[in-house]
């Protein structure tokens, strides 16, 4: 079985400007339409069995739309069983409180967010409120790590520093996600600072780039319970994902976690 905890798909009727937006501001071809129909053709095709996907809201006001799109792909997944989508969130919604209960609700199992593309450190206090409401329901909260390519030049929002005083303020979060292995471009500084922290890090993006000793470092010290395998679709290629991280030859227990078992565990399936 393999699970993939990061993808990202859109409404059929932006997809195509988003992707091509999207492609463009962080120089990365896409390896599908960004629709539902070309994410799941592509786990088709790589045998992924369940995909999450991780909508971005840039705007406060994107809320209620994003909401709707994600709850109808979660009706659908009661009976089709292959996406689980989460539903942003934004540091600019006011009633945030009221929000996150309306997620909770509808039966969404976490929600995303991206400090670089809503202009936001981690650590800020808007973020603190989010997520301690967050951790209070019982949320998984994935948020982007590190370095973004659309963002080149500017200050990174979300660093290992910000995320362990994050974490200080709310006494903890083990159903925190950090994408990108803990900071993307940041892996030495995550490594030193976050790895064996009561967190999860995904794979999203990060797996061409890294050695496998590099990589078997990470996991070493955070340890293989915390570490989910993700591919950032459409911007990197399931299929090849699978087969760099088959490649290292883990062993079959520790593979098994990553491809599948921890996220089955923190999904609740």
């Amino acid at each position: 079985m393999v699970i993939d905890f990061h993808t990202h798909i859109f409404p059929d009727k932006i997809a195509g400007a988003t992707i091509s937006a999207l492609s463009k501001s962080a120089n990365i071809p896409p390896h599908s339409n960004g629709m539902k129909s070309g994410l799941l053709e592509s786990m088709e095709k790589n045998g992924i069995d369940i995909s999450v996907n991780l909508p971005v809201l840039t705007k406060a006001t994107q809320f209620d739309s994003i909401f709707r799109f994600g709850k109808g792909i979660n009706e659908e997944n009661k009976t089709q069983g292959r996406l689980i989508c989460f539903c942003g969130m934004h540091p600019d919604i006011e009633d945030y409180k009221k929000s996150l209960n309306e997620i909770k609700a509808a039966g969404f199992l976490g929600i995303k967010i991206h400090p670089d593309y809503q202009g936001t450190f981690f650590d800020d206090q808007r973020y603190i409120n989010i997520l301690r409401i967050a951790k209070e329901l019982d949320l998984i909260t994935v948020t982007h790590a590190g370095l973004d390519g659309a963002f080149i030049g500017q200050e990174i929002k979300c660093t290992p520093k910000r995320v362990l005083c994050l974490l200080d303020k709310l006494g903890g979060y083990d159903k925190l996600v950090l994408a990108h292995l803990g900071g993307n471009e940041l892996y030495q500084e995550a490594y030193d600072l976050l790895a064996g922290e009561s967190v999860y890090f995904d794979t999203s993006y990060v797996l061409p780039f890294l050695t496998q000793a590099q990589f078997e470092k990470m996991v070493q010290r955070h340890g293989v319970d915390k570490i989910l395998f993700a591919t950032d679709s459409p911007w990197q290629d399931q299929g090849e994902m699978v087969k760099i991280l088959k490649s290292y030859n883990l062993g079959r227990e520790a593979e098994d976690k990553i491809l599948y078992q921890n996220a089955k565990k923190l999904l609740k399936i």
